[in-house]
């Protein structure tokens, strides 16, 4: 039955208003806790006008809405979405579900209560509809058979089982078994007229499904499209500056940048102070906290991640130099050979250019004789100085191409490393937390460096995180990075072959001869304790 339907005539034209608009319908009809704690009417701020509008243009376009938004803390995407979900509930003639899936369940309690709010406060004058079934995860309208329902992003299952016409992801970056629930929201939602999916996030570093989806939107390589919403739109994100303020040069810029009014930028110093405290970074210009959680440009909010073992913002300094940096000395190419499902990575590194030649996944093709041979073409094209290729899970390919003469090195990630402490200590577990070591220092050094501009690139550079069970130190002090197969687990099955290939070229000190590096025996080191 229309929303309509069941009112006299006298009050359908107002209704009919209601049902065609959706701010005027969040105005008069919805309700939400303020930050104060008073219930007062969603009268629609600028960044949901911008979603709004974005959304009913895509709609308009295709018949179907596909929206990924990324955005700063507290702008009001989760309640503009859940807001849109109510609306199109309350109006439709037909039987339509909404599913709403978070990141942790208080978010989830949070928006459903907003939901059940929107319920409750609903004035009888603008038509509010009679319940069939509520409950602590479902609402459900006795006159259309239309609802909601919610839960936490956790088991893989979760949603797969059902079949919805709306989907709401809400804080999607910080999902566990984020595939397994995307793919399942598609499936479940299908490719129908009216179906809508809207995915919504703070970013959370690079590498994760968020950041594929939204960088996949933005090249155009996706049917969802991308929604940002900047901090600064934010009416109430501003503090009185007193006359003492007196910003530093980069803050000024910043505010420069951005068009800034003296009580925005006043605000973000003060934000930026108490989250820069809180990870012991400069106050003299913005942290990467601050960026993340508050970013100004769709690229702000991903450039910073504070968990990588390379800083998210040394890599995006690479891709992006001021001048294009000019590479000297020995040409170095590294390879990392395919492992089960994984691709090759292919990159040369020129002193402080890296994949100024060659940058490439190579799919493996089936066999080993099949890379050699590609291999060689790139090798007789670049004429490298020097050769590194992992040989830690198989080594047929370095075979092949030694035996058609190539001065290929072996290196095994897996391996002692070839350097020490200044005391003569071990400082690394192993060849791979040396290279990666040794890359971090190149990128973090105080000359810049030049790499591909590739977001793909920066993803596997960013890979490797700290934390218990990833990179860490053991009770030795001896450096070790997050295992591979770890990395590939947390990143949707995502392998970071490129930027293995590039830890290659780090691999042995050019100045040492190619066949005494490669016997070269590692340092003694003491028996290895296990339990590490």
């Amino acid at each position: 039955m229309s929303v309509l339907a069941a009112y006299a005539p006298e009050e359908t034209e107002y209704l009919g208003r209601l049902r065609d608009n959706l701010p005027l319908f969040s105005r008069d009809a919805l309700r939400i806790s303020s930050a104060s704690g008073a219930i007062v009417p969603l009268l629609l701020n600028r960044s949901q006008i911008h979603i709004h509008n974005a959304v009913e243009d895509q709609l308009r376009r295709t018949g179907r809405v596909r929206k990924i938004i990324v955005k700063g803390r507290k702008r009001g995407a989760s309640t503009y979405v859940q807001g849109r979900y109510y609306h199109k509930l309350w109006r439709t003639a037909r039987s339509l579900r909404a599913f709403i899936l978070t990141h942790e369940q208080p978010a989830t309690d949070t928006l459903f209560g907003m939901a059940q709010r929107f319920y409750d406060l609903q004035p009888e004058a603008t038509g509010k509809p009679a319940l069939k079934r509520g409950n602590a995860k479902e609402l459900l309208f006795e006159r259309n058979d239309s609802g909601y329902q919610v839960s936490t992003a956790g088991t893989k299952e979760t949603g797969r089982s059902a079949t919805f016409h709306l989907f709401h992801g809400s804080e999607v970056g910080f999902w566990p078994n984020a595939e397994d629930h995307v793919t399942g929201a598609l499936q479940a939602v299908g490719n129908a007229m009216g179906t809508e999916i809207i995915l919504e996030s703070t970013a959370n570093g690079v590498g994760n499904l968020f950041y594929r989806y939204a960088q996949a939107a933005i090249r155009g390589q996706s049917e969802f499209e991308a929604i940002f919403v900047p901090w600064f739109w934010g009416e109430d994100l501003v503090e009185d500056c007193p006359d003492t303020f007196s910003p530093s040069p980069e803050w000024t810029a910043y505010a420069q940048a951005h068009k800034l009014e003296w009580p925005q930028l006043y605000w973000a110093w003060l934000k930026n102070r108490e989250l820069a405290n809180s990870i012991s970074a400069s106050l003299d210009m913005p942290c990467w906290k601050f960026q993340q959680e508050y970013p100004a440009t769709f690229d702000e909010a991903f450039q910073s991640s504070g968990n990588s073992f390379i800083p998210a913002t040394a890599v995006l300094r690479a891709r992006k130099p001021s001048a294009p940096v000019i590479g000297t000395g020995p040409i170095i190419l590294g390879i990392d050979p395919a492992r089960s499902g994984d691709q090759v990575g292919i990159i040369d590194r020129c002193g402080r250019r890296a994949g100024e030649r060659i940058s490439v996944r190579m799919d493996p093709g089936g066999s080993g004789l099949y890379v050699a041979d590609q291999l060689a073409s790139i090798i007789l094209k670049i004429k490298p100085d020097m050769v590194n290729i992992d040989v830690g899970a198989e080594a047929t390919i370095y075979d092949i191409l030694l035996e058609r003469g190539f001065p290929v090195n072996a290196v095994n990630f897996g391996s002692n490393p070839i350097s020490t402490g200044p005391t003569g200590d071990d400082i690394y577990f192993n060849r791979r937390a040396e290279m990666h070591d040794l890359m971090r220092q190149w990128f973090n050094g105080d000359v810049p460096v030049q790499i591909p501009d590739d977001d793909s690139l920066q993803s596997d550079l960013c890979a490797a995180q700290w934390g218990p069970g990833a990179t860490r130190y053991n009770s030795s002090q001896e450096l070790i990075i997050e295992e591979k197969a770890a990395i590939k687990m947390r990143m949707g099955g995502q392998s970071p072959d490129l930027g293995d290939a590039l830890a290659l070229t780090f691999a042995i000190p050019y100045s040492l001869p190619l066949q005494s590096a490669q016997t070269r025996p590692a340092p003694r080191r003491r028996e290895r304790r296990t339990g590490y």
